[in-house]
């Protein structure tokens, strides 16, 4: 009898789980019986996402539009950053505080000077989510390619190596698998900077179908709002997870 693939195994473990939660979600609106405007039912949101389907999908392609374009230019900028801090060490005293202050100002803060200053569109939300996702990507990288393996080192100079060559061929695909850690983590928190982004100005995403339902007390839109937001992310996570997968590999085989 042959084993169920990984990719089948991982999709029945999520599905059971889903299940189990739908379960218990169901289990507390029967003990409890609270009123729908502050739990409602499973079945109840599922008819909102049945019957809004269309105007539920509009505004989740806008959010994950500005999920992948964050994660892409908050990677890029966490990749920049990482690797100018680990070819000028001296300049880790100088750039570190700043890279440090950036993740200690909260998002609800920043997030309406960046609305005013890019605007509410595309442009805020993607900053936004850009300076929350580099942090994770820059510190991983920058830790990886501060561990590159001696041997390596002394492999690359014993041939003769340079300085750029070191960095192409050892130290950054040494340093692959602590970068793919970052963009797990990234990936995961990327719908936090473009929600925020949304609740601070917008005129679409789910962010913003959750902040419409939620001044005209619908919870139920709002609910099926936060599933479709969840299951976004899963599948940006999902992917993430598959390239990294790839890439490591490639790491693993290529300098083993």
């Amino acid at each position: 009898m042959e084993k169920n693939s990984p990719g089948l195994t991982g999709l029945l473990h999520a599905t059971s789980v889903l299940a189990v939660l739908v379960a218990v979600w169901q289990a507390a609106k029967w003990l409890f019986d609270p009123p729908d405007f502050l739990l409602p039912g499973p079945v109840d949101v599922a008819g909102v996402i049945y019957h809004q389907f269309a105007h539920i999908a509009f505004n989740a392609l806008i959010t994950v539009q500005e999920m992948v374009l964050g994660l892409a230019a908050g990677s890029l900028l966490g990749i920049a950053v990482a690797v100018v801090l680990a070819s000028f060490p001296a300049l880790d005293r100088y750039l570190m505080p700043v890279v440090v202050t950036t993740q200690t100002l909260p998002v609800f803060a920043i997030a309406p000077v960046l609305a005013i200053w890019f605007g509410l569109g595309l442009g805020s939300k993607i900053v936004m989510a850009a300076l929350i996702i580099f942090f994770p990507v820059a510190s991983s990288l920058y830790d990886g390619l501060r561990q590159t393996p001696s041997a390596w080192l002394d492999l690359g100079h014993s041939w003769g190596a340079g300085r750029m060559q070191l960095f192409r061929y050892m130290r950054f695909p040494a340093a692959l698998p602590a970068l793919m850690s970052g963009l797990k983590v990234a990936a995961t928190i990327a719908p936090i900077g473009a929600v925020v982004g949304e609740w601070a100005g917008a005129a679409g995403g789910l962010g913003f179908v959750m902040l419409q339902a939620n001044a005209r007390t619908q919870m139920d839109v709002v609910f099926a709002a936060l599933i479709v937001l969840a299951f976004c992310a899963w599948l940006l996570r999902f992917a993430v997870v598959k390239l990294s997968d790839r890439l490591t590999w490639w790491a693993q085989h290529a300098h083993g």
